[in-house]
């Protein structure tokens, strides 16, 4: 009976570990540090959006990926965003605002700091946006009324489907589209 459980059930359950483990074909290995984040085209973003100011534009795809990052609460990946943000506005004519606040996010390192000011960052990049207009797609403002000690936030967004970056999981779709931009 030993000789049966060697031989029939040890390349059997060898065969099984191998194969749980994954031998799928697919890579499992995890990023380094100095790991850099693909981020979009400045002319063109995958959601069909298109800014009349080109610079504006190339900032707010960046704002997509910060909005992104807060929504999941990546902190790396937002202060990233933060400083590609700070980067784009530091060229703009009115970008002082979006300047600073971008900087703050990209220097913060706890996600509650980056959405309390992500606030301000928001309402900068709402009235830029409103004062240059929309090419191609449409934009939604939208809002939170529990965000900033039930002050509440505005945010823009691609779609009509809520995704809070003030609350990411714990409020996920805590909100509403309060306006649209065309």
């Amino acid at each position: 009976m030993k000789q049966f459980m060697k031989v029939a059930v040890l390349p059997a359950v060898a065969a099984f570990f191998i194969t749980a483990c994954g031998s799928t074909g697919s890579s499992r290995e995890t990023p380094t540090e100095d790991t850099t984040v693909a981020l979009p085209p400045a002319s063109v973003s995958a959601t069909g959006i298109k800014l009349k100011d080109d610079k504006l534009n190339a900032v707010y795809q960046q704002y997509t990926q910060l909005t992104s990052a807060l929504v999941k609460g990546d902190v790396k990946e937002a202060r990233l965003a933060g400083n590609a943000i700070a980067a784009g506005a530091a060229d703009m004519k009115d970008g002082a605002g979006l300047t600073a606040s971008a900087a703050k996010i990209a220097a913060t390192a706890d996600v509650e700091g980056q959405r309390t000011v992500f606030s301000q960052l928001s309402n900068d990049l709402i009235s830029l946006v409103k004062q240059s207009g929309v090419q191609s797609g449409e934009l939604y403002v939208d809002f939170c009324p529990m965000a900033m000690e039930d002050k509440g936030a505005f945010w823009l967004s691609s779609s009509k489907a809520i995704q809070n970056p003030y609350f990411g999981d714990a409020m996920m779709t805590c909100g509403e589209v309060k306006e649209t931009i065309r």
